[in-house]
């Protein structure tokens, strides 16, 4: 019985069906094109040698993905699709709300009218807000500090009360730190629409000639050099961590949540230090002011995910930034 990915064209949705497909399952992706590009499902393809079903369906559109649900015996979905940047949020929160949550109480409702409970959710770091520890653990306060956390924050209490109505539902929500890094053969990777919002793919920008320069936000955190510090997780070990969660809900009932990271934090400046060793290119910077909802540091405690999934991520920070700089330098111009 196949697998439905939802937004599987994007960024971690790619990495995730190459994983599927690797370890057996059959794919069914649906994906409006919004903020992905359909050559990433091309690379999927010529890396798995395998062939699969591609709606172009938007999740707002009920009908359409009532169809394809109904033309596939679906047995589970992986559910990436929605707005993601976090400044356009707070510029377009409307948007945010309508796209995201809308569109996943379209999917929910699909999935009930069909006896489909098996769900792993895209969710976000996001959700913990301003933490006031780390590393951050699953039960801390949630809170969000502008509208794309707090969609992701409002989903999984959705879930919750949709578990809540029908213990038949198996829901894993995964709350991913910051993805980074490529697929090792480098046909697929981040393809970011206009300026990048992360850290990465500006650098990598950068240092294939694209930018001039890389702007740091603050440099007077708390932290052992001043910039921000983050929890950065190679994509394809983040891709991992879903083939796991998909075996954990089709085995049993209930909702649980899981960070997805590695445990420890990188600041900015310790990130293009070792991208600098790894493709052997200056990265020229500025610093500028801070932006507002920042935090000093953010990284987690993964020890759930590798307790009650077996899963724990592998991939250190000199081999995320090497993959990341192998994919912009094959592909300066993203996908063509």
């Amino acid at each position: 019985m196949p697998i439905l990915i939802t937004g599987g064209a994007g960024y971690i949705g790619s990495h995730t069906c190459v994983e599927l497909i690797e370890a057996g399952h059959e794919i069914v992706i649906v994906d409006n094109y919004q903020n992905s590009d359909p050559v990433a499902l091309e690379k999927v393809s010529e890396i798995t040698k395998q062939k699969f079903k591609i709606y172009e369906v938007d999740l707002l559109n009920f009908d359409d993905l009532n169809l394809v649900i109904e033309e596939n015996d679906i047995e589970a979905v992986v559910h990436f699709a929605g707005l993601k940047a976090v400044g356009e949020s707070v510029e377009l929160p409307l948007r945010y709300y309508s796209n995201n949550i809308t569109g996943t109480l379209n999917l929910l409702e699909v999935m009930e009218k069909h006896n489909v409970h098996h769900l792993v959710f895209s969710s976000s770091a996001t959700v913990y807000g301003t933490p006031k520890l780390v590393p951050i653990k699953e039960d801390f306060l949630l809170s969000a500090t502008n509208p794309y956390g707090r969609t992701k924050l409002m989903i999984e209490e959705i879930l919750n009360d949709v578990y809540a109505s029908n213990d038949k539902w198996s829901i894993a929500l995964l709350r991913y730190f910051n993805p980074i890094g490529a697929h090792e053969n480098a046909l697929i990777g981040e393809n970011p629409n206009g300026i990048p919002n992360n850290l990465m793919p500006y650098i990598t920008q950068v240092a294939v000639g694209k930018r001039d320069m890389l702007n740091i936000f603050g440099s007077d955190y708390p932290t052992s050099d001043g910039t921000g510090v983050r929890d950065y997780i190679h994509v394809v070990d983040l891709a991992k961590g879903h083939l796991k969660a998909l075996e954990k809900v089709k085995s049993i009932s209930g909702i649980e949540a899981y960070n997805l990271g590695t445990g420890k934090g990188y600041s900015v400046l310790e990130v293009v230090e070792a991208f600098e060793k790894v493709s052997g290119k200056k990265i020229p910077y500025k610093i500028v002011d801070r932006r507002p909802g920042d935090i000093a540091e953010c990284y987690a405690d993964p020890s759930k995910a590798e307790k009650e999934l077996g899963w724990k991520a592998e991939k250190g920070i000199e081999e995320m930034c090497a993959d990341a700089w192998r994919w912009q330098e094959r592909n300066p111009d993203g996908y063509l």
